[in-house]
């Protein structure tokens, strides 16, 4: 219902969330997707509280995981880790998940009304044991000193980055402002990259939290970088587009930022 409501009530959410299915999929939206992509960004809006405000032990309970052998093996030659994960299914649990194990420190925006501040931290830090990093030059030192001890670090690459932050690349074949953090990050030193989303389980059943190598080797220059996280993320979303975000304003210029000439 209220992911319902938030479509009905809103023309531009609708476009945009229409239109961004449309760019994926050339036109050709299969049956049944719209809805199923409405329904989802309502239960994900409606998680997070759970999420957030539940004990740690319960949340995790929650949540089976394959691919954990990546992580093993990445610990034991001592290097670290910087997961990759897009807006798709429980995209807060896998970070959740890793912190009940190991240390992992989250890049994260500090939300735009300061009084959500508290309810961030506790959510996202001080119950689970996470670190969190501001999206600032503060926040990268630690992403990068974390990675340099041989420890985990994770974030949401398919966020907009603020102007001077990224680079307009293809995602699902337009132009799209794409930071170039997680580009950077992936050339420390000793680091391997694990792609990672949490698959939201149906009737309340809890979360799969699948962990995967990237399909093509993540390299070449800065821009190529981000090309190429960009369709990993393509590969996970397609895996389950029900889950992922549509309705996020993906293709948007950055403040005071312009789209390329070539950009629609």
């Amino acid at each position: 219902m209220a992911g319902w409501l938030t479509y009905w009530l809103s023309a531009k959410y609708r476009q945009r969330l229409r239109g961004n299915l449309s760019q994926a999929f050339a036109g050709a939206v299969p049956r049944g997707l719209l809805a199923a992509a409405v329904r989802g960004a309502g239960e994900q809006a409606l998680e997070l509280p759970w999420v957030w405000l539940r004990s740690h032990a319960e949340v995790v309970d929650k949540v089976r995981v394959s691919g954990w052998e990546l992580v093993e093996e990445a610990r034991a030659a001592g290097h670290g880790i910087l997961f990759l994960t897009p807006h798709l299914g429980c995209f807060e649990i896998a970070a959740q998940f890793y912190a009940s194990r190991h240390p992992i420190t989250v890049l994260y925006r500090r939300p735009k009304r300061a009084a959500l501040q508290p309810l961030v931290e506790a959510g996202r830090g001080a119950r689970s044991g996470m670190r969190l990093a501001p999206a600032d030059m503060s926040g990268v030192r630690k992403l990068v000193k974390a990675l340099r001890a041989g420890e985990a670090v994770g974030m949401l690459p398919d966020q907009v980055p603020g102007n001077g932050e990224g680079l307009w690349v293809p995602f699902f074949g337009r132009p799209a402002y794409s930071m170039t953090l997680a580009a950077r990050l992936s050339e420390v030193s000793g680091s391997e990259v694990i792609m990672a989303w949490g698959e939201r389980l149906p009737r309340g059943e809890g979360y799969h939290l699948r962990l995967t190598r990237p399909q093509a080797p993540i390299e070449g220059d800065i821009e190529a970088r981000v090309a190429a996280i960009n369709r990993e993320l393509e590969t996970l979303i397609r895996q389950q587009p029900a889950q992922y975000l549509w309705g996020y304003n993906r293709y948007k210029a950055p403040k005071g930022g312009t789209r390329p000439e070539s950009g629609a």
